[in-house]
């Protein structure tokens, strides 16, 4: 078995494992060391762009493990419960050679029943693997329609196949109870773990995995709050009683500070339909970039960006400043000119792009590197950043660039294809979240 690379959460989980009184916990803690391998092998690890990688995959374990270890103290799960919990937590969403970011749960399935190392594992933990396969099956999102009609057809066939729960009506509704518990400690637990900056960056990432415009990251997560709230009230209140106050406190305020910024978007779109609020771009000169206002306004803007799209975490405002530097920004019609939004970028040779990710223009000075468009929450999909594109592209123009590269979610670059003279320089799987060149002689963006 190859050697797990160590996660800030392993400790955690083990204790955890170490307190519930598992006797065999060394078969648990290879069951550990081995997903975090492959995880980060297959490229899901913490670099991972992507909601769906190993930071998830233990922080749903170690939130359930957590949870479960009460409902023991208060009788209501048992060891064996626990054990189960924690193997269908640590695979729920075990899919190393996934296409998309989304796990399927049938992928997931099936890699676990042919990775003769996993299923070597769970038969030394004296578990069976169709009651796994149940649990995984209940984590379907959203549990309605499609998503819940055909996973609660393969459970009911695990468990008619499972020597355990065969003709045992109460014992399978105890695992359906089970999954049910499993499933809102996946969708709670990384909002329980953080402060409201790293929820915020998993909604973000959360956003990229569905294809969701930056737009709708707030409206939607407010949905998804209140789904779970209001819709799984029963589970929800008692996977939260289950866990620590500070906890609680921060999936709490997670939900109540998502809601705080929903108002402040209809806020702003308010003032846009009715009070004849407009944008304005900027170009703005060397001299006016080394304003401290200036910079700090920039900088301010760009912490809001996930954290893979700051390509410059370390020089943002020495770039500001560099003469060959691109910057548009975008700004509202009122008295200080406030700045909601950028679009920056220079020469491609200045970039250190992600990892595989090769241009056949590099070194050839004849193509400038678009970072991703930064607006401050609240002012996307008001058409921001199409002028900002735009206006960048003009820059670049006249400045004697042939080409520009960015990157962008594949469906968004495909749309460009039929109207612009762009193209894909490469396809990057699972994230879909491709490098692409636009011939600005030839095309806008």
């Amino acid at each position: 078995m190859a050697e797990a690379i160590n996660h800030p959460l392993k400790n955690r989980i083990q204790e955890l494992l170490v307190s519930s009184n598992i006797e065999k916990t060394a078969i648990y803690n290879q069951m550990l060391d081995y997903t975090i391998s492959i995880f980060e092998t297959q490229g899901l690890g913490r670099e991972y762009y992507g909601y769906h990688n190993i930071d998830h995959e233990l922080e749903v374990t170690y939130v359930t493990l957590l949870a479960a270890t009460w409902e023991k103290k208060i009788q209501k799960f048992n060891t064996k419960d626990i054990e189960y919990l924690f193997t269908a937590a640590l695979f729920h969403d075990f899919d190393p050679e996934k296409s998309v970011d989304r796990p399927h749960e049938e992928s997931v399935i099936q890699y676990i029943s042919l990775d003769k190392e996993l299923k070597k594992l769970i038969k030394e933990a004296d578990l069976d693997l169709e009651i796994i396969r149940a649990l995984i099956l209940r984590t379907s999102y959203p549990w309605t329609g499609e998503y819940k009609i055909k996973p609660e057809i393969q459970m009911r066939e695990c468990f008619n196949r499972s020597e355990v729960t065969k003709d045992k009506p109460e014992l399978q509704t105890h695992y359906e109870e089970l999954g049910w518990f499993l499933s809102v400690a996946d969708r709670m637990g990384g909002y329980a773990i953080g402060d409201f900056s790293e929820s915020m960056e998993k909604a973000k990432k959360n956003a990229h995995a569905f294809g969701w415009h930056p737009s709708s990251i707030v409206r939607m997560s407010v949905n998804f709050f209140e789904t779970l709230l209001n819709k799984e009230t029963e589970m929800c209140r008692r996977v939260l009683h289950a866990l620590p106050t500070e906890m609680r406190k921060n999936f709490m305020n997670t939900v109540i500070s998502f809601m705080s910024l929903r108002q402040e978007e209809i806020r702003i779109e308010s003032k846009f339909e009715f009070e004849k609020q407009v944008f304005q771009t900027k170009t703005d000169s060397i001299e006016e970039r080394e304003s401290d206002d200036y910079i700090d306004a920039l900088t301010s803007i760009y912490k809001e960006l996930p954290h893979p799209l700051q390509f410059q975490k370390f020089g943002f405002a020495k770039s500001i400043l560099d003469p060959n530097t691109i910057i548009a920004t975008l700004r509202l019609t009122d008295s200080n000119s406030t700045i909601v939004g950028y679009a920056k970028g220079g020469p491609l040779e200045n970039y250190n792009l992600y990892a595989g990710v090769e241009d056949e223009n590099f070194g050839k000075k004849n193509t400038i590197f678009l970072e991703p468009i930064a607006m401050k929450m609240g002012y996307w999909g008001l058409g921001g950043g199409t002028r900002l594109r735009k206006t960048f592209s003009l820059l670049a123009n006249s400045k004697r660039y042939r080409f520009l590269t960015s990157f962008a979610l594949r469906d968004v670059i495909q749309k460009k294809m039929g109207s612009e003279n762009v193209e894909f320089v490469m396809m990057i799987d699972p994230e879909h979240w491709d490098y692409y060149r636009v011939d600005l002689f030839g095309g806008v963006v």
